[in-house]
């Protein structure tokens, strides 16, 4: 028996989220399955992060126990001739029998992708969120800056455990843009469920001058006040990329 590490990529669109829910198809529930015809039994597959249903991701990060006498290449041919189309194994690993995906992550990268447009596209529909009017980009980027640091988001999101702590580090946040799409890169240790929706929102409003700039801070300076209102649609946001210590930077 070892202990494998995978990255997934997976399209989001018709998923109930990552996590594992009894009678509805999620990540979670396809890989467990795929596993067990592999191996002819079952194993429980740990995350790195929990998605949303809708969320879609190029680098989720999981691990499980197998007892495998191939090599990993093999792993990764079985199990993408078994997976559905909407889920692939993109690489696999062995790993120390204690590594785990999500505690001993040190930075995830989150991408949030939208398009400014009176049209709709429906061949970008399923992984963008459009939006009118115009944006204002140099607001949206000096209000994201006020966002890095260590901060307690606690006006953004709720942590993954009741009671748990609301501070996250962010190591970067930025947006680019390149004609009507606008992409918006968020760079930290880890994040509360759903705090890149809720940030996004904020700072979409802000491009559209509805908000201050300073209402960022507003709400960093407060976090157990009144919080931020609205989320951004699911289908705008991908799991980029989990790093863990060794593994090459991000740029």
């Amino acid at each position: 028996m070892e202990r494998y590490r995978v990255r997934l990529a997976y399209d989001g669109t018709d998923f109930h989220g990552s996590q594992r829910q009894p009678e509805l198809r999620t990540v979670q529930g396809e890989v467990e399955r795929v596993l067990a015809e592999i191996s002819g039994s079952r194993c429980t597959v740990l995350f790195a992060g929990r998605t949303d249903a809708g969320v879609h991701a190029s680098g989720q990060e999981i691990a499980f126990d197998l007892s495998w006498k191939h090599s990993e290449s093999e792993l990764q041919r079985a199990l993408n001739s078994q997976l559905p189309w909407d889920i692939a194994a993109v690489q696999v690993s062995r790993a120390g029998k204690d590594f785990h995906p999500r505690y001993d992550a040190g930075q995830r990268r989150y991408v949030y992708s939208l398009r400014v447009s009176e049209h709709r596209d429906p061949l970008q529909f399923r992984y963008h969120w459009r939006v009118r009017p115009p944006l204002i980009l140099q607001r949206m980027k000096k209000a994201s800056q006020l966002l890095e640091g260590i901060h307690d988001f606690g006006a953004f999101g709720s942590p993954p455990q009741e009671g748990g702590s609301t501070v996250r580090r962010i190591d970067r946040a930025d947006w680019h843009r390149q004609g009507d799409h606008f992409q918006f890169q968020l760079f930290g240790n880890a994040f509360l469920y759903h705090m890149v929706r809720h940030i996004v929102i904020v700072l979409v409003e802000i491009g559209q001058e509805k908000r201050a700039v300073a209402e960022v801070q507003q709400l960093l300076d407060h976090p157990h006040g009144p919080p931020a209102q609205g989320l951004a649609p699911a289908r705008g946001l991908r799991l980029d990329r989990v790093l863990y210590p060794g593994d090459p930077e991000i740029t």
